[in-house]
């Protein structure tokens, strides 16, 4: 029951049924739920409360410390990022004809695996075993990334200078720069701003912040992104 759950575990609870079933199996029925959904314009109610929640904890995720940040990450971050990302049904149809042909398996690989690339390709080792592939490709999504990880070699050092391990934004997306160089640089690439803004993705998101920086050109600088959480 809802009621009888956490932060903490609810994440458990939503895949316990996913996970204890063969995920292609389950992906047929999710398949056959969602089109019957679909052709009988259907909305289910929890399915769409999480999507819709997912905006209001983007606010409230870069208020949080470093130990509440830690459990949404954990938790119900997971839960978000598997409820809104949406996959076309023509995608799970070819994804599970190929299962069907022999020509896709599915390797669980959980958190404690290593990976090889060398110019023969890549091997993954888990659980005991080795798995290589003459063609391997990572199709995790974009990681945060650090100031330090700035291709600009004078502003990666401006900003670790500063103390800046990880870009500060304005509302508009300039970077939080001294005094007299402020505004004078927009600054949108989303894999620096995943660490507060964990959901910011997608050509709508895109969109958005492009709508902000052309913004800053005319305006002046915006206040500071408030940020809460420790970096280290």
């Amino acid at each position: 029951m809802l009621a009888e759950r956490s932060a903490d575990d609810f994440g458990d609870a939503y895949f316990a049924d996913r996970i204890a079933h063969d995920p292609f199996r389950w992906a047929q029925y999710n398949l056959a739920e969602a089109e019957h959904n679909k052709r009988n314009r259907i909305t289910v109610a929890w399915r769409y409360a999480i999507l819709r929640m997912h905006e209001v904890f983007q606010d409230i995720v870069p208020a949080l410390n470093e130990a509440d940040r830690d459990r949404f990450d954990s938790g119900l971050s997971r839960v978000f990022m598997d409820n809104y990302a949406a996959i076309p049904a023509q995608s799970i149809r070819r994804m599970l004809a190929f299962h069907k042909a022999g020509i896709l398996e599915l390797l669980e690989l959980g958190s404690d695996y290593e990976k090889d690339i060398t110019d023969h390709g890549t091997t993954i080792s888990s659980g005991g075993a080795d798995h290589h592939f003459d063609i391997f490709i990572d199709a995790r999504g974009q990681k945060p990334l650090e100031s330090k990880d700035l291709p600009f070699p004078r502003l990666r050092d401006q900003l670790l200078a500063a103390g800046e391990a990880i870009p500060s934004v304005c509302d508009d997306y300039s970077l939080n720069l001294p005094a007299e160089a402020r505004g004078r640089i927009a600054f949108g690439a989303i894999p620096y701003l995943l660490h507060d803004q964990p959901f910011v993705q997608g050509i709508t998101a895109g969109a958005e912040i492009e709508a902000k920086m052309a913004q800053m050109a005319t305006n002046e600088p915006s206040r500071l992104r408030r940020r809460l959480l420790p970096v280290f």
